[in-house]
Parts: structure tokens; C-alpha cells; sequence
């Protein structure tokens, strides 16, 4: 990959397909998968598996299973380094998210009239 296809990667977010936005909003509904995604974001640069298994608790089956699932999702890339794993997150796909997300905002919607008083009670 050259450094051109990485600027238009990371500068310009690409559109998300209905089953691209469920397999990414599936794999985010988890609590243990948002938190790992939420650790591998933090980090300033890729991060091993072996340190972050610890910060979460959980097995070295759980972890491989959460990762899978996220990196099918397209939200982290693992690359693999020998015996070692590190993640990272894929450049442009939580913000393609955002920009779904954002759509879904009601902008420019007029408020609504008043509701009028009728009294029910009155006598013609």
C-alpha cells in the first residue's frame, strides 16, 4: 500500500453497507468487545494481545473470539509479528459509523404548532 492510498483511507470516510453497519453495530453491543475496542483506541500505538488480556479479565479463547469478531466487523486490523499479535483500529471505518449515525439526526424539522385549547365544556 503507498502513502496515497493511506491519505485517502484515513481522510475521506467510505460508505458503509446495511450489512457492513449491522456486522459493526453487532460486534460493538457487546460490553467485553467495547471495551477492548475502547483499550485498542486509547493506545497511541498498536497494541499486543498479551497486554491487554490481563486489563480485561478474561481468557485467551475469549480474547481470540472478541478480536475475530471485531476484526471481521472491520474495526481493528491484527498484524502478526512472528508469534506475537498487535491490534489497531482500521482507519476510516468508525468514522464512515459516525457519518451513518449522524444521518439519523432530525435537522431542520419545524416545531410543532401549539396544541389549541378546546374546551369541551363550553355550551353553543
Amino acid at each position: 500500500m503507498d502513502s496515497k492510498t493511506v491519505a485517502t483511507e484515513t481522510s475521506k470516510p467510505a460508505g458503509l453497507t446495511r450489512a457492513r453497519r449491522t456486522a459493526i453495530l453487532k460486534a460493538l453491543a457487546d460490553p467485553k468487545r467495547f471495551e477492548l475496542l475502547e483499550r485498542i483506541a486509547a493506545a497511541s500505538c498498536p497494541l499486543s494481545c498479551s497486554a491487554v488480556r490481563p486489563a480485561l479479565a478474561i481468557s485467551p479463547a475469549t480474547l481470540s473470539h472478541h478480536m475475530k469478531e471485531l476484526e471481521t466487523a472491520g474495526l481493528i486490523q491484527i498484524t502478526r509479528e512472528g508469534k506475537f499479535h498487535f491490534v489497531s483500529l482500521r482507519a476510516g471505518t468508525l468514522e464512515s459509523l459516525i457519518a451513518v449515525l449522524g444521518k439519523l439526526r432530525p435537522e431542520g424539522c419545524a416545531t410543532p404548532p401549539a396544541p389549541r385549547e378546546v374546551n369541551i365544556h363550553k355550551r353553543p
